[in-house]
């Protein structure tokens, strides 16, 4: 099982990224997905999760008016649209997952999301916002 990020880099205050998630050696449809993110010296907060179908969702009051998730089963792969970006969402994001059913017995898109709920993580993705 892999994911792997991408889209990362430096970009101005005001700007957008869309960051990609592919994942492999899982069904996607079978999983729960989240965006995670890590700043310097900051615990991991969840920015968003859902069950791929979109039946559940959980979106950070931080960043839900600028990000948003999107799933593409065919590509197997997750994606984070960032818009509107400012220096204090310079960060290491990360997307994760667990399996659906445990995301949605254990209530996890009314508990914030919590980092130590999910199993799988990828590699993470440096994203910089200059001012």
């Amino acid at each position: 099982v892999q994911l792997v990020e991408s889209g990362g880099g430096l970009v101005q205050a005001g700007g957008s990224l869309r960051l990609s998630c592919v994942v492999s050696g899982l069904n996607l449809d079978d999983y729960a997905m989240g965006w995670f993110r890590q700043a310097p010296g900051k615990e991991r907060e969840g920015i968003t999760c859902m069950s791929i179908r979109g039946f559940m969702k959980y979106d950070s009051d931080a960043t839900k008016d600028r990000f948003a998730i999107k799933s593409d089963l065919a590509r197997n792969a997750i994606y984070l649209q960032m818009d509107n970006l400012n220096p204090e969402d310079t960060a290491v994001y990360y997307c994760a997952a667990v399996h659906v059913s445990t995301f949605l017995t254990n209530n996890y898109h009314y508990r914030g999301c919590p980092s130590s709920a999910m199993a799988i993580w990828g590699q993470g993705a440096l994203v910089t916002v200059s001012s």
